[in-house]
């Protein structure tokens, strides 16, 4: 009895060691096969995956183990062993059927080809997930004309299941866009919570769409069913998303709006299409849905935040725009007051405070009402650290620009105590050393600039690396540091919006100073004083010099992005902008402007189309972000 039950115990013992093994097996057996599969190393490769689907059943190998075959022309040894599968079966199953059609396909037997496939279809058993497989099967061998017959046979003879969505991925194998789009709205009209689905599909079809065949299709099927079938509101959806896809922000909005008139539930996407405006620059259309907001009355649950934004463009408008007149100016403010006075002082109202003060000191110069605005903004109850943080910043950028550095330091200051652990304290202790750097104190500045090249902000640690290094390029390099303190001084007068006096006192270093290492610098700080006088044409010629003649520079990145702006926006030539967009790519793949010109030069090839693009190029464009820039 005891010799009995011991070979029990090792009985069972062995078959569960066999158990964890044949696991084991199958993974390193795979994992082999599929190496030498990916390397084209078929003849390796085939008994490898004929073995692992012998021990898995998994169709996914027998596939591969057959395209093996097939690449090495080995079509004799694919037929027996498609037919032994088929023996096994007892039925033939559809999908080794289509296997074998393909099989006949590849040694140019196509007659015998079509009648495996046909008898592929005919054995497809009514149900959704016999369809699917059928259909994947030949999708896989890439016969998508028959993957479409499989769908529209399921149509039939299950009628509750469409297969759009799958008709639609097959129409588009079949590069018949008319018809793919026909299936996906059918399915948004049958169902609209498919619209992302939708919506990710087409993102993915139009990136492969070279000749923009699909987009034109797409706009006028949309909009003939949404004129046929103005009740289906998932049409409307659509379109929408499409002309952000396009940056089209216009038609984006009078689509929202007149939906908006239909359900009187767009608010939030209003607003949101106001916000993408403002930030592409595109005043008119942030007022113009912000207004729309602002019109539907108090009671509205956007009325503020849409009355703030509102103003917020306006100013955006006033202080970036072609001139800057001080009735214009005059009349800003007046709104600003109206605001305030109709919405109050509260943590809701802040960006007006902190937008209105910079108004009447910078561009009015009023810096004794300025100061008074943002005193009664700190006054609101229960602000944030970050919140009053905000306010008080504003006050000590006033106090710079007042020429009041004591009392500039000393709000600095109470910020950052305030704000050690936020990217509110990095940004005021950049500030704060600018504003040693600007009285002179270069020694104390470059001290503090060198601890924020590790801030978590990407433009802070960039600003800080780059102030600290024109510090220390340029404080030893003479026996004096005369050329450092006309140039800090001139940044200053530029800050405090004298952009003459600036003007002239970077002239006066290239003059009294020929060949010095700041020439660089003061091209781009020419630059960016003629951008602020709307003098771009000028301001490009300087960045163009900082591109052509110090391309190694540590500017190079910043004046080459800058450049690229000016002609996207300003100068309005998107194709010179690509151009330069797609250099910041190759020449400065390390910038912190990368992912941003990334994304533009994108958006631009999209409506000017590369005439020649080489596949090594194009693998770099498309590469994502390195880590470190993420």
């Amino acid at each position: 009895m005891k010799h009995f039950l011991i070979i029990i115990v090792l009985f069972f013992s062995l078959n569960h060691l066999d158990a964890q093994n044949q696991p084991n097996e199958l993974q390193t057996t795979s994992k082999l096969a599929l190496a030498y599969y990916n390397a084209n190393d078929f003849e390796k490769a085939a008994p490898l995956l004929l073995e692992v689907y012998n021990l898995s059943k998994n169709n996914y190998y027998f596939r591969l183990y057959l395209n093996a075959l097939l690449e090495t022309q080995n079509f004799e040894e694919a037929e027996t062993q498609i037919q032994n599968e088929i023996k096994k079966q007892g039925t033939p199953n559809p999908e080794f059927l289509i296997h074998h059609g393909y099989v006949l396909k590849a040694q140019n037997k196509l007659k015998e080809a079509e009648e495996k496939y046909a008898e592929a279809l005919n054995k497809i058993q009514a149900n959704k997930g016999s369809i699917l497989v059928a259909a994947n099967a030949f999708t896989q061998w890439q016969e998508f004309e028959w993957a479409k017959k499989v769908y529209l046979k399921g149509r039939k003879e299950i009628p509750q299941e469409q297969f759009n969505y799958e008709l639609a991925r097959a129409f588009l194998y079949l590069r018949d866009y008319e018809q793919m789009m026909e299936e996906y709205l059918n399915l948004i009209r049958q169902d609209e919570k498919q619209i992302q689905r939708v919506q990710s599909a087409l993102s993915s079809a139009m990136r492969i769409d070279v000749d923009d065949g699909l987009r034109d299709r797409f706009r006028s099927q949309v909009l003939r069913r949404i004129q046929a079938e103005p009740s289906v509101i998932g049409y409307n959806r659509l379109l929408i998303w499409f002309f952000l896809q396009e940056k089209q922000f216009g038609g984006a909005l009078r689509q929202s709006l007149a939906l908006d008139r239909r359900t009187g539930a767009e608010d939030t996407q209003i607003f949101q299409l106001g916000q993408m405006a403002l930030n592409n620059k595109m005043y008119d259309e942030a007022e113009r849905a912000f207004n729309y907001l602002v019109d539907k009355g108090e009671e509205a649950p956007l009325y503020v935040p849409a009355y703030v934004q509102n103003i917020h463009a306006a100013y955006l408008r006033y202080t970036t725009g072609d001139e800057e007149s001080q009735t214009d100016g005059l009349e800003l403010a007046g709104k600003f007051e109206h605001s305030l006075e109709m919405l109050g002082y509260s943590a809701g109202t802040l960006g007006l405070i902190s937008d209105y003060a910079h108004l009447l000191a910078f561009y009015l110069d009023d810096t004794e009402k300025a100061i008074s605005v943002l005193k009664k903004g700190l006054e609101i109850p229960r602000l944030k650290p970050e919140e009053s943080g905000m306010l008080k910043t504003e006050m000590a950028d006033i106090s710079v620009f007042a020429g009041d550095p004591w009392e500039a330091t000393l709000l600095y200051s109470q910020v950052i105590d305030a704000n050690k652990n936020n990217t509110l304290g990095d940004e005021v202790k950049l500030k704060k050393a600018k504003l040693g750097y600007y009285m002179g104190n270069f020694s104390w500045a470059k001290a503090q600039l060198d601890v924020l090249k590790a801030s978590t902000s990407k433009l802070t640690a960039n600003d800080a690396m780059e102030l600290s290094m024109l510090i220390g390029n340029n404080l030893n390099l003479d026996t004096t540091a005369v050329p450092l303190q006309m140039f800090a001084r001139a940044d200053l007068l530029f800050f405090r919006n004298k952009e003459t006096e600036a003007l002239a006192t970077l002239d006066s270093i290239a003059e009294i100073f020929p060949y010095h290492s700041l020439t660089d610098n003061i091209l781009f700080r020419k630059a960016k004083i003629e951008i602020d006088q709307n003098n771009f044409e000028t301001a490009a010629e300087y960045l163009q010099e900082i591109t052509d003649n110090f391309s190694y520079g540590l500017l190079a990145d910043d004046a080459l992005f800058m450049l690229a702006e000016l002609f996207n926006y300003n100068l309005d030539e998107k194709e010179k902008a690509k151009e330069l967009y797609r250099m910041m790519l190759t020449r400065h793949p390390g910038s912190v402007f990368t992912e941003e010109s990334r994304e533009k030069f994108r958006e631009l090839r999209e409506i000017y189309p590369d005439v020649l693009t080489s596949p090594e190029e194009e693998l770099f464009i498309q590469d994502s972000i390195p880590d470190e820039f993420n």
